[in-house]
Parts: structure tokens; C-alpha cells; sequence
């Protein structure tokens, strides 16, 4: 694929230090391993200011590292170039989904496909949720999840 059709997704989630970063994760993991890394822009970011500067959840890290998926982020928040630049924003839940939109409609050219990452989960759990307040075993959850839903999106898009 040449590098000026190039697609890009940004993985979106409140804070940008649990869900998001691991769909981030996961899906640059997928990407490589289907020998199309080269071919995507990835990223994950935040609708809320809240973690700014911050590494991913440790909880979510140890379960990156059992599962052999690579985690390299710092939180950041969604800016309006990225609705600008994005092929896709994938964001994990409604609330997420909502404050995007409203987002988008401050940007003149916004070209992104905003969408639900759990819009592509072929077991229709359509809502990744927040483990933040949760235990290991939700940050699993939503790693499972994810994994589902980025190799759907994936193979949408190849």
C-alpha cells in the first residue's frame, strides 16, 4: 500500500489511561502481526482532560505484558486536528461518542468516521466499559473486547 493511502484510527476513551490505550495496543499488535502496520496511523486519546501527561493504568499494563501486547503511551487529549486527520475515531461508550460528535461539529473539516469500537464486536457487546473502579478482571474483559473488535475493524479494512 503507498504511504499517501495510508489509513489512520484514533482510539478514543474518557481518560486515555485504560480502554483507549489498550485498543491502541492491541490493534497496532494486529496491524504488525498481519504484516499491515506500515499501512496505519494509530493512536488513542482523551475526551477529558483528567490524565493529561499520564502512563497507561498499571493494571492495564500487566495485562498488555500477559499478553505479550506492547504498551507505549502517554495520555493525551482529542485536539481538533485530529478529527481533521483521523480516517476513523473509535471511541469505547456513548457518553465518549456523544462529547465527539459535539466535538466534530466545531471542526470545519472534519473527515473522521466517529464510531463505537463495540460497533465491530461480532458478539454485539456494543459498550467497552470503564474498569477503572473495576479489578484485573475487567481490564481483561476489556482486552478481550478489544481484541474481538479491532480484528473485525481490521479485516473492514484491508
Amino acid at each position: 500500500m503507498a504511504s499517501n493511502s495510508r489509513k489512520s484510527v484514533l482510539f478514543v476513551c474518557l481518560g486515555n489511561i485504560c480502554r483507549s490505550p489498550i485498543a491502541e495496543a492491541v490493534f497496532q499488535k494486529m496491524a504488525t502481526e498481519n504484516g499491515v502496520g506500515d499501512d496505519w496511523r494509530i493512536d488513542s486519546a482523551a475526551t477529558s482532560t483528567y490524565e493529561i501527561g499520564s502512563p497507561p493504568d498499571h493494571r492495564g499494563q500487566a495485562c498488555m505484558q500477559k499478553h505479550g501486547v506492547p504498551m507505549r503511551h502517554i495520555a493525551r487529549q482529542v485536539t481538533k486536528g485530529d478529527f481533521e486527520t483521523f480516517d476513523y475515531i473509535l471511541c469505547m461508550d456513548e457518553s465518549n461518542l456523544r462529547d465527539l460528535k459535539r466535538k466534530a461539529n466545531a471542526v470545519k473539516n472534519c473527515k473522521a468516521k466517529i464510531e463505537l469500537l463495540g460497533s465491530y464486536d461480532p458478539q454485539k457487546q456494543l459498550i467497552i466499559n470503564d474498569p477503572y473502579y473495576g479489578s484485573d478482571k475487567d481490564f481483561e474483559v476489556v482486552y478481550d473486547q478489544c481484541l474481538r473488535c479491532c480484528k473485525a475493524f481490521l479485516e473492514n479494512n484491508s
